[in-house]
């Protein structure tokens, strides 16, 4: 049997990718857009979506924060977000009016979460967690194979972190200041040392307080009870070999033995990079319309 295509839409704060596959082994075409306005962006979507001939369903992976309660007005839409000139604005029901076929929605973090537990670094167990840090930061929570969402989906890149000993830098976030974003985030980064991450020595000292700073994330979602594996991706994790080991170091050391479940080590084994590196968004989004059109 063939398996169905997919149209998938991965909306980025930087860049949207739009893929058209099967999944990872089968993807026919992948078009990068940049992401600047909602109408420059969204509208150079729906252009790739009307050229390609046939999809049997479709999915979105959007950044946020965006409504996923499918009974209001908004669902589809992104709300408050950190983008300028993206706030309340719709993009599930508009990309869904192009191909009029089966539609997933959901955040990006939560698709890429889904993606890597179909094909990443997360196919072994039922419940993770995936971070991406990057333009911003976000967390999807899994949970029995599903994403995790109640009044909203989690907004973990938002907490208030314990700050590193002597940091008084008062963060990017226009909404919260020194919340994990506001800290770490490709943003955050770039705000703070004038330079892109990439383009900074290893032994510069903003990595320490990146390392604490992602380790108490790390620890708040091993509190939760949730994960069993934590993937980490984004292109400040990928692009920073270095990091994640510092981060592993830190969150052992915060949790100090509190936790002893069968799993959290070997530390290395628990937090983990994404299996699908940049591609973890946009198969998520394929992830998303094959459980559309299976109705799930």
């Amino acid at each position: 049997m063939t398996a169905p295509l997919i149209a998938g839409v991965e909306l980025g704060g930087t860049k949207c990718i739009c893929v058209l596959a099967s999944g990872p082994d089968d993807v026919r075409d992948r078009v990068q857009i940049p992401t600047t306005t909602p109408e420059e962006t969204l509208g150079a979507v729906e252009t790739v979506l009307r050229g390609w001939s046939h999809y049997d369903a479709l999915g979105i992976a959007s950044f946020g924060p965006v409504s996923l309660d499918r009974t209001a007005p908004d669902y589809g839409s992104i709300t408050a977000t950190t983008k300028p000139g993206w706030s309340n604005t719709d993009v599930g029901k508009r990309l869904a009016s192009i191909g009029l076929v089966p539609t997933g929605f959901d955040s990006d973090v939560n698709g890429a979460a889904l993606g890597e537990g179909r094909w990443g670094a997360a196919q072994d167990v039922a419940d993770h967690a995936y971070i991406t840090v990057g333009t911003g930061v976000g967390v999807g929570l899994v949970l029995g194979n599903a994403p995790v969402a109640g009044l909203t989906h989690a907004e973990l890149g938002h907490i208030r972190p314990v700050r590193l000993a002597g940091d008084s830098w008062g963060g990017s976030c226009p909404f919260h200041g020194d919340c994990i974003e506001g800290l770490v985030s490709g943003t955050a980064i770039r705000a703070r040392t004038g330079a892109g991450a990439e383009t900074l020595a290893e032994d510069d000292p903003v990595w320490e307080g990146v390392a604490h700073t992602l380790a108490q994330l790390c620890h708040t979602l091993v509190l939760t009870g949730i994960p069993r594996r934590i993937v980490m991706g984004g292109g400040v994790i990928v692009g920073i070999p270095h990091l994640l080991p510092m981060i592993r170091t830190r969150l052992e050391a915060s949790l100090g033995g509190y936790v002893a479940a069968r799993g959290l080590l070997p530390i290395d084994a628990y937090v983990v990079p994404a299996a699908l590196g940049g591609m973890a968004g946009p198969l998520g989004a394929i992830e998303l319309g094959a459980r559309a059109l299976a109705g799930a």
